[in-house]
């Protein structure tokens, strides 16, 4: 009987080692020689084709890796290539869109691996260049051709070193060349700011540009703001823009705090496009949004010239032409800050505020000879835009004018301007005025109806002393029509009708003499003490042909002497030439009563005697002195013919 071997009873005995056969030995052999070969040998650089193939697949722009490429594997594995270069959109002139000298990019493996997710936690550029562009049909070469399927891609961080960053749009004649660098950050695990410097042009205009933003990868991101803190100059124009804007290179959404300064607010129009008239030196600062079409500048604050300046304004686009609307507040108004809306420097002496072309202008008026302003309106700015700008003044500063505040609205549609109205309180009065000017045609059409109303004399010449006492209200109406591209050219070719009235008050008795060269009463006053006396009214009518003002009735009429005049006031030639003729209706001696002569040029304006009747009385005083001192009193006796006016004053005697 055969007997059963025992089993193993000890582990070598259960699993002996055999010696592989020779066969198996030699490719055992050849694997290990192939690994450390392809260890000696490895080049990442075999895998820049497959690469730069699946990169132009998902974007439609070629991408190619022109230096070395290097890979440290692991969980987080990074990335580096040398001259790496991606393609442009196929209308642009420009081959290249980016471009880098060095880069290197980290990737989470798994979320690639098991998610299909690219997840990018930090990418280092060394001179990086990137260049944007609105194609001819407005899009973005940064719109891509291909999506990247089903994989989702997203940066944590970007690190910039000497970058640049272009941006060019053609139709809006604008371009931008601006120099990037990473500025490093805390602890926290965002991604860095930039430090940007840069210029370029701005619609056509030339800028430079500073500051700081946030990483350009949020540029990516429509649906988050995008902080900025920039500064840009623009010939004598500042802006200082601090805050955030959504989808930045569409310019869609913003929430800035806006500070614009500069020499004169008539350069902000090749720039923005808003046509303001010529202004002093400002700076303002205020709150800067988009709202579709529409962009506000709200609640600003500043000063414009030697006025502070505050409110709103809105300006929309996409209609025939830009609508600009605005709520304005001046709680100190410098009157001739307004000098720039009827083609005026402001004034230049003193402490005013001025720039260096308003006070060469300022000069060669004042070298002239004029004082109404002859530039002529844009009236390309007049038909470039439309307007609804409502003005208001609290308190006007204009030391040689007794001006109170100030309401004006202000309404510009396609080149026909009004002001309706244009008000101001002066000496606790008012002026009330309603002005048409239509720029539609070559030379400007102007319509102008003034009303004068209860202005007081007493306040209505605050520097002249001897009218201080004065007491009286004086009221007007003037509606003329002109037509010229400038103030003095409309009021140069004027026609219309101009009257003013003063009711019953009183003057000084010493300007009435002095008026009337009434010697002995003159010096009784000026030894003893000016005293007053009453007035039953003045008026002035004059009819306005062709820029000349012609007298159809003027008087002065008191208790003491009546005042006739006659003739005429040339806008067009700036002059004045009316004679006033005095009648006492006293008895005085030592009366050299004659015609005076208002004469001269609105600059330079003359009020003197007729000195040839003058000198015919004082002839005759002359010659009856030398037969008898006491006769000569009889050429200087006056023995008051004056009578009252009738019909005194008429509706502005009221």
């Amino acid at each position: 009987m055969n007997s059963v071997p025992a089993a193993p009873t000890t582990p070598r005995q259960r699993f002996r080692w055999r010696r592989p056969s020779h066969r198996t030995s030699i490719i055992l052999g050849v694997i290990a020689v192939a690994i450390a070969l392809l260890i000696i040998f490895w080049d990442w650089n075999w895998f820049k084709g497959p690469i730069e193939r699946q990169v132009s697949a998902r974007t439609g722009r070629e991408f190619h890796i022109h230096g070395d490429l290097d890979v440290d594997l692991g969980r987080v594995t990074v990335i580096r290539a040398d001259a790496l270069q991606f393609g442009n959109a196929t209308w642009s002139k420009e081959p290249t869109m980016a471009a880098a000298q060095k880069a290197q990019m980290s990737i989470e493996v798994f979320p690639l691996i098991f998610k299909r997710e690219v997840r990018i936690p930090e990418i280092r550029l060394v001179r990086p260049q990137l260049r944007l562009e609105t194609g001819p049909e407005g899009s973005g070469n940064w719109v891509f051709g291909e999506s990247g399927g089903d994989t989702d891609l997203s940066f944590r961080k970007l690190w910039i070193e000497d970058g640049r960053l272009q941006f060019f749009d053609a139709a809006k004649k604008t371009d931008i060349d601006i120099r990037l660098n990473s500025v490093a950050r805390g602890a926290d695990d965002s991604a860095p700011p930039v430090d940007i410097q840069g210029k370029g042009h701005w619609t056509g205009e030339a800028f430079s540009l500073e500051g700081r933003a946030e990483s350009p990868l949020a540029l990516q991101d429509t649906d988050n703001p995008y902080t900025i803190d920039l500064k840009a100059r623009a010939g004598a124009t500042r802006a200082h823009a601090r805050g955030t804007l959504l989808d930045p290179l569409r310019l869609r959404d913003f929430n800035l705090q806006l500070m614009l300064a500069g020499q004169d607010m008539e350069d902000l129009y090749p720039l923005l496009g808003i046509a303001i008239p010529s202004t002093p030196p400002y700076k303002l600062d205020g709150r800067f949004t988009r709202d579709g079409n529409t962009w506000h500048y709200d609640k600003f604050t500043g000063v414009v010239g030697d006025s502070d300046l505050g409110g709103s304004a809105s300006v929309t686009v996409g209609r025939d032409r830009p609508l600009l609307k605005a709520d304005l507040i001046s709680k100190r108004l410098d009157f001739d800050d307004l000098a720039g809306f009827v083609g005026a420097p402001p004034q230049t002496g003193g402490d005013e505020t001025a720039n260096p072309q308003q006070k060469a202008e300022a000069a060669k008026l004042d070298a002239d000879g004029k004082v109404l302003p002859d530039t002529p309106y844009n009236l390309t700015k007049l038909r470039a835009m439309d307007a609804d700008v409502r003005w208001k003044a609290q308190r006007i500063n204009a030391p040689s004018l007794p001006i109170d505040d100030m309401d004006a609205h202000l309404l510009l549609d396609a080149g026909l301007l009004r002001l309706e109205p244009l008000n101001f309180g002066v000496a606790d009065g008012d002026i009330r005025s309603t002005i048409r000017m239509d720029a539609r045609e070559q030379i400007i059409r102007t319509r102008a109806n003034i009303a004068v109303r209860k202005l007081n004399l007493g306040k209505l010449f605050p520097n002249v002393k001897l009218t201080q006492d004065a007491i009286g209200r004086i009221g007007g109406d003037i509606a003329i029509t002109g037509s010229g591209n400038s103030i003095a050219q409309i009021l140069g070719s004027a026609n219309g009708d101009i009257g003013v009235g003063m009711g019953h008050g009183q003057i000084s008795n010493l300007l009435m003499e002095l008026a009337g060269l009434d010697i002995a009463e003159s010096l009784k006053f000026l030894v003893t003490k000016d005293k007053t006396v009453p007035v039953r009214c003045a008026f002035g009518d004059f009819a306005v042909k062709d820029g000349v003002m012609t007298t159809r009735a003027l008087a002065f009429d008191s208790t003491d002497t009546i005042i006739v005049g006659k003739g005429q006031i040339s806008l067009k030639d700036e002059t004045l030439d009316l004679e006033l003729r005095p009648r006492p209706k006293d008895r005085s001696i030592l009366s050299l009563r004659s015609p005076l002569v208002v004469g001269g040029t609105f600059s330079d304006p003359s009020f003197r005697p007729d000195f040839k009747r003058l000198g015919l009385r004082g002839a005759t005083a002359l010659v009856l002195g030398s037969i008898a001192p006491p006769a000569a009193l009889l050429a200087t006796l006056e023995l008051g013919p004056g009578k009252d006016a009738p019909q005194c004053g008429g509706e502005y005697a009221k």
